[in-house]
């Protein structure tokens, strides 16, 4: 029969042998309980964050692999911001505020899922998330900062 997949998006670190994951492992004849705990290793490090998880599993054998995906850049500035949720009134309130630093680093994250090779360019999509959550970035609004990659001002991070 092959290789199946079961693909979901679980909260990292906190995956359980419920639904989603529960009953569409038990047919595949896998230990559920053993699948969990290693999805569950594998994504502690993003604990909280919705993390997209892709379980593959050899009919034959029973053996399994787990892959990771990386979290949504929205969920990547929350956690860097420290905060549960958007503004739910970007433009006119804001939520929380990150270092460019930490926008450089979400760009890094993600730059496989955008359609740019350039980090500066992966950093300007970071910062129109920052703009639809309402999180600053150093302080100021993420329009203001966008001008200053675009006139150079930020270069030194980006090499």
């Amino acid at each position: 029969m092959g290789e199946q997949k079961v693909s979901s998006l679980v909260t990292g670190g906190a995956a359980s042998a419920g639904p989603p994951l529960g009953p569409a492992l038990g047919p595949l004849g896998v230990n559920i309980m053993e699948v969990i705990a290693a999805i569950n290793e594998k994504t502690k490090d993003f604990e909280g964050m919705k993390v997209p998880v892709t379980v593959t599993v050899d009919s034959d054998t029973k053996k399994y692999g787990v892959e990771v995906g990386v979290p949504s850049a929205s969920a990547l500035v929350m956690k860097e911001a420290g905060i549960q949720k958007g503004s739910g009134a970007a433009g006119s309130e804001w939520a929380g505020n990150i270092s460019m630093d930490a926008a450089v680093k979400v760009a890094r994250a993600k730059i496989e899922n955008t359609y740019t090779d350039s980090l500066k360019a992966a950093t300007k999509c970071v910062l129109g998330t920052c703009l639809s959550l309402g999180v600053k970035v150093e302080e100021r609004g993420p329009r203001e900062v966008t001008a200053e990659i675009d006139e150079g001002k930020w270069d030194a991070k980006f090499s």
